[in-house]
């Protein structure tokens, strides 16, 4: 690829040594950040943590956008966070602001106008101000209460123009906050799924076989005591490829699947009617079932995790009365993957 230069003159770059440069960069002042990470951070965190408020984090044009992502990190993590604009902020939304709350603001020179216009209302407001900067003694951070300045070396953009290593570097430090305070919280799985019910791992952590189950009369249900044509005519109905074999107390005895049907069929020698077979001669007795109340990963994992997969599971109560079936298919629907 070609560029062309002020003198006019086409200029052929290496545009993959070019590309590891801005990952250079970045790297190392990521580094430098690491490995002068003190006390100051540790302040901030347990700031946070023991706070009765809210976090409000505030930024302006590219700092702003990474304020805005680390906000949505910290509320997905357990720690409710939200994105105050500064424009929006001296036109009525500093309202928001109370002062059980810290408001961390984020400004890589320390002078953004917007930002700095902020700070009377807050100090009047009583609410906590911390700065992440990336210059020292800048207005920003004269005027906080704890700040935060990350040594940022150089942007990895030409000329060093455009904001890149200090918003890679705000990043990674909201990250940190983020799952640092997560862990302080006690946070798990489970709890993400709470706040991702749409995510795969929250369909994981959330979804139960009662909420997809086949039940009532979508299931494929039949006495032991009747024949094989009933049990075809009952599955053919309820377009299942198995059918739940019960007793007169609605217990499971064993199942039937398509296979079992073909197998059958196979094996006959005509010397008999098929269709008058009882379904008790011939059924799965004890069938791998899944309780209504597990997660339907479990159900999943019980149809995959096996030399022999299988695509349907009778669904059984805590009193063992069956109550529904089971499809690998409507698992698979849901959004649920091992």
């Amino acid at each position: 690829m070609k560029l062309l230069t002020e003198e006019g003159v086409d200029t052929a770059i290496d545009i993959v040594a070019e590309g590891k440069k801005v990952f250079e960069v970045e790297i190392e002042t990521l580094n430098l950040i690491k490995n002068t990470l003190n006390g100051d951070f540790e302040t901030l965190v347990r700031m946070i943590n023991q706070i009765n408020g809210r976090v409000i984090i505030t930024g302006m044009g590219k700092s702003g956008h990474i304020g805005n992502k680390i906000s949505a990190t910290m509320s997905s993590l357990g720690t409710p966070t939200y994105f105050l604009h500064p424009a929006e902020g001296v036109h009525g939304d500093l309202g928001r602001i109370t002062k059980d709350d810290i408001v961390i603001a984020i400004s890589n020179s320390g002078e953004t106008d917007e930002v700095l216009n902020l700070i009377p209302s807050i100090k009047l407001i009583g609410a906590k101000l911390v700065s992440i900067t990336g210059k020292v003694n800048s207005s920003l951070e004269k005027n906080s209460d704890l700040s935060i300045v990350l040594p940022i070396i150089k942007e990895a953009s030409s000329y060093n123009l455009a904001p890149t290593t200090s918003t890679t570097a705000q990043l990674v430090f909201g990250d940190a906050i983020a799952v640092v305070l997560s862990k302080l919280l006690g946070f798990k799985p489970e709890n993400f799924a709470v706040f991702h019910p749409n995510g795969a791992l929250g369909k994981r952590l959330l979804i139960k076989i009662n909420d997809i189950m086949l039940k009532n009369e979508a299931n494929a249900v039949i006495s032991q005591d009747s024949n094989l044509k009933e049990a075809i005519i009952e599955m053919s109905s309820k377009g299942l490829s198995g059918i739940n074999i019960v007793n007169a107390e609605q217990k499971l005895l064993g199942i039937i699947t398509d296979g079992d049907l073909r197998r059958l069929i196979e094996k006959s020698n005509h010397s008999y009617d098929i269709f008058e077979v009882k379904v008790k001669e011939i059924m799965t007795t004890n069938p791998i079932t899944i309780n209504k109340d597990d997660l339907a990963i479990k159900a999943l994992e019980l149809m995959e995790n096996r030399p022999k997969q299988i695509a349907i599971l009778p669904v059984i109560d805590d009193q063992q009365t069956v109550v529904g079936m089971v499809r690998v298919h409507d698992i698979l629907k849901a959004g649920i993957v091992l």
